[in-house]
């Protein structure tokens, strides 16, 4: 079904030709292959590695000059904003040492269709599904572990060359990063690796029924081709011999654009340590007296919002942002639909509003500390982050503290 060569793959089942083009995202050898396959090859359809937002990202100037930072934290959006800033901030670092912007194959993939007037289609699923996908797959120390991979590698100061970048799409080289990834989060590697090769290969099937469309050309990054061919593959021999035993790989692509609703151990958490906080306090009372419990009180407050409040001044907030920080935690803490990043991260971006330069200038000051410090928006995400670590942190310790003041 497959002729292979190192980063083209082409499938071949019936009267359909897919031909899977594979890229590294900051690689200029990759941006003119993009072009040159498309206007070689005239397909009826080309198929792209984007979803909607990435693409408007990359096409529309202006698309970051419209975002709301209150509403996107008011929706619980921050942090999974700030994550994928963080990420674009790592591949325009690698860009800019290559001379190529992030995407600019897929953009190349675009343009060289619209010049000759061929179909192109969207095919990756939204990163912020993705994304909230990935985080409710963790447990509480594979968060952890994420969240430390995920800044130094945005933050650290390896350099990587333009040869070393396009060995990115050698096939040894792919199997070494990704075993390593399975090995490091296996839950994290499931969704943004294996569900997405899934999702693309169904998308790109789905493309190849429409109307003179049997022959297709898919630019994609090049770690997707050897799990989009597989995929690919169990489709076609599904659809060679539908089984009646399994259902069809491509039934359970709806289930892939939802985002799983909390464990119930999260959920139970969430109203587990208020009840216990409130229960341990006035067990303080009844125990040691209204003095002890008062001091347990202030114990709690002083642990809880301290070090929100140290989480929000880290981040340099507003004076504004790090009282509400200190005074939030504690009213966080005990409600389960109010946190204080939610209430801080508000703050901040009420007394120091974005302005158009801040959203212009956005995913070029993610690609630095320094640059997500001076960025109004990205400074009131990392409020929003920290304050909450800290509450987080606040909580852990004192509730110890409370214990033992009732022994």
């Amino acid at each position: 079904m497959f002729d292979n060569s190192e980063t083209r793959l082409t499938f071949k089942y019936k009267d359909k030709e897919i031909l899977l083009l594979g890229t590294a995202h900051v690689s200029k050898e990759s941006v003119e292959e993009a072009a040159s396959v498309v206007k070689d090859e005239q397909p009826g359809l080309v198929c792209i590695e984007l979803d909607k937002a990435r693409y408007e990202a990359l096409t529309q100037k202006d698309n970051w000059e419209k975002l709301d930072i209150i509403k996107v934290i008011r929706e619980g959006k921050g942090f999974f904003l700030l994550a994928n800033l963080v990420l674009a901030g790592f591949q325009r670092r690698l860009g800019n040492e290559t001379g190529v912007k992030p995407g600019e194959e897929m953009r190349a993939a675009i343009k060289a269709a619209e010049e000759c007037n061929i179909p192109y289609k969207l095919c990756d699923r939204e990163l912020h599904i993705t994304l909230r996908r990935a985080w409710e797959s963790c447990s509480l120390w594979s968060k952890c572990k994420l969240l430390t991979s995920l800044f130094a590698s945005a933050f650290g100061g390896e350099d990587l060359s333009s040869a070393e970048l396009e060995n990115l799409k050698h096939k040894n080289e792919l199997d070494g990063m990704m075993a390593e990834l399975t090995a490091y989060l296996p839950s994290v590697k499931k969704t943004l690796i294996d569900e997405r090769d899934h999702y693309l290969a169904a998308k790109i099937w789905e493309g190849s029924r429409e109307k003179n469309a049997q022959r297709v050309v898919a630019i994609v990054g090049a770690g997707h081709l050897a799990g989009i061919r597989a995929c690919l593959e169990e489709i076609a021999e599904y659809e060679n011999e539908p089984s009646s035993q399994a259902p069809s790989p491509l039934a359970g692509i709806a289930d892939l654009e939802t985002i799983p609703a909390p464990g119930w151990i999260i959920r139970t958490l969430a109203w587990v340590i208020p009840a216990l906080i409130i229960a341990l306090i006035v067990l303080g009372f009844v125990h040691s007296g209204v003095n002890a419990g008062i001091a347990s009180i202030i114990r709690w407050v002083l642990w809880n919002g301290s070090l929100a409040a140290l989480g929000a001044l880290v981040a340099l907030g507003h004076p504004l942002a790090v009282l509400t920080s200190f005074v939030g935690a504690p009213i966080g803490t005990l409600s389960p639909v109010i946190s204080v990043g939610l209430l801080a991260g508000i703050v901040q971006a009420s007394v120091r509003r974005p302005r158009v330069a801040d959203a212009v200038n956005l995913n070029a000051d993610a690609a630095s500390l320094k640059g997500i410090y001076k960025n109004r928006i990205t400074r009131t995400l990392l409020v929003f982050f920290l304050s909450s670590i800290g509450g987080v942190i606040g909580n852990f310790i004192s509730i110890p503290g409370l214990f033992k003041a009732l022994i």
